[in-house]
């Protein structure tokens, strides 16, 4: 995509004012971002401008101007139309510009306008939904790749582990290495690239965007069905009468039929079972061991040593399952004569059990969600009065977009979003050498309040009139 020529030149070079880098770029190279080139004296745009495309259900693509829609039911973006993305569009930098493509669609009788720009956000970040019990690293232990810190390990949820990466801290507060290897890291995972990161006291970890996450050279399968206590209250019927005990290890709440409300419902008796832990409320036990790699997120490879002396009523051939909370590891016993467990043959009635766990578990995926603030100069972009766009935000007048994926919007002042890598096409990211990542960003509303809103109505261009300058149409599944 071709933008105006620049006027400052050096030595046969152009220079590109797209970023504050302000790249001199000679005939045929690119600039330092890679996304804007100079040919034959003209600044051409690298990346193509993008629309995404409706599928019919035969799988035909919705054409572009496709007028044949229907009654518009109050769907701001229209999901059966054309969506046009900021991908590849360019920015706004000097920051004074209006958005480089503001296009109107008539929705039958509802004008609609799509303001779409590249942003420039050096506050920006991703935030990472790991699916392991495998421990990661301590809580606020810096996060490295190539020795750099990007980021921090965040809380432990539910079967899942979170990563707070970037920010313009990392990006620009550090050395010029640190920020280099921030955005790098950055345009990577939100690209949906594999990242290799570090964690100080902690694991090596592979990332990347719906893919399975590789914890120490490991692959990760499964999530969690639940803490240790869930999953006896989950399965204890199915295994009342098969067993005598069930220990379910978990480095958060590791639970004990026996004790358990659920046993105690189901009858089931004592067993004398002693667990070497923190005993909270019954049949629940906290830090039977410490975090780690092994058994339910533990350190555990034998789960024999978070027992301590059996006690009375305990008996020879009493029958103990122990299994983790994803039914990856288990073992069965028997007490012998001296009341020591030993290791026995699991019974094919317990193995269904068990099995019936590793299926409750879904599967073991990395999420990577952009989070990014859209600051003046960006809302500049949109309107003469950026405050009048955060209020239409704020108001659900005005819907965000990055990519065409929908956004997560954060309450309280200004627009702070947050969207999932996946929902984007491939490739949706570039970055500046600033270092700052480069993100799509779009706004949908009526024509009506683009205008009431102070926007650059002088700038606003007819989806027919930019039709031949789109050049990637990508279709989506309604």
């Amino acid at each position: 995509m071709v933008r105006q020529t620049v006027e400052s030149r050096l030595e046969g070079k152009i220079r590109c004012d797209a970023c504050p880098v302000m790249c001199y770029i000679a005939d045929g190279r690119a600039g330092a971002c890679d996304r804007y080139a100079n040919e034959g004296g003209e600044l051409v745009r690298l990346d193509p401008f993008t629309v995404l495309e409706a599928a019919k259900e035969d799988g035909r693509v919705v054409p572009f101007l496709d007028g044949d829609a229907g009654d518009w039911d109050g769907d701001i973006l229209r999901s059966e139309r054309p969506i046009i993305t900021a991908i590849g569009a360019g920015t706004t930098y000097p920051d004074y510009k209006p958005a480089p493509f503001i296009v109107a669609q008539d929705h039958d009788g509802v004008d609609m306008v799509t303001v779409v720009t590249e942003g420039i956000f050096s506050y920006c970040g991703a935030k990472v939904k790991i699916d392991t019990d495998r421990f990661l690293g301590p809580e606020a232990a810096p996060v490295r790749v190539d020795g750099e810190p990007i980021g921090h390990v965040m809380t432990a949820e539910y079967g899942s582990q979170m990563l707070s990466l970037g920010g313009v801290h990392h990006l620009t507060g550090g050395s010029k290495k640190e920020g280099r290897v921030t955005c790098d890291a950055l345009l990577r995972l939100c690209n949906r690239e594999a990242v290799t990161l570090t964690i100080d006291g902690g694991a090596e970890v592979v990332l990347q965007a719906g893919q399975p996450p590789v914890v120490n050279g490991v692959e990760e399968h499964l999530m969690r069905v639940g803490c240790g206590s869930a999953t006896i209250g989950m399965f204890a019927k199915q295994w009342h009468g098969l067993v005598d005990e069930v220990v379910v290890v978990d480095d958060h709440i590791t639970g004990v039929l026996s004790e358990h409300q659920a046993g105690k419902l189901l009858d089931v008796p004592p067993t004398g079972i002693k667990i070497l832990g923190h005993k909270s409320t019954p049949g629940r036990y906290f830090r039977v061991a410490e975090p780690g790699t092994g058994w339910g997120g533990t350190n555990i490879e034998d789960p024999l040593t978070i027992l301590g002396p059996w006690r009375d009523p305990a008996r020879a051939g009493l029958r103990l399952l122990m299994v983790s909370t994803t039914g990856e590891q288990w073992g069965y016993y028997e007490l012998d004569e001296n009341r020591v467990p030993v290791k026995a043959e699991l019974p094919a009635a317990l193995k269904q059990s068990v099995e019936r766990i590793a299926e409750n578990c879904e599967p073991s995926v990395a999420s990577v969600l952009f989070m990014g603030g859209a600051g003046g100069s960006l809302r500049a972009g949109v309107t003469e009065n950026p405050v009048r766009l955060t209020r239409s935000v704020r108001q659900a007048v005005t819907k965000v977009t990055c990519g065409g994926a929908e956004c997560y919007v954060w309450p309280g002042g200004g627009i702070t979003f947050m969207a999932d890598v996946m929902d984007m096409p491939a490739n949706a990211f570039g970055y500046v050498p600033t270092p700052a990542l480069v993100a799509p960003i779009e706004f949908t509303l009526r024509l009506s309040d683009y205008a009431a809103l102070g926007g650059h109505m002088g700038q606003v261009r007819r989806v027919e009139e930019i039709a031949d300058q789109i050049e990637r149409r990508i279709p989506r599944a309604k």
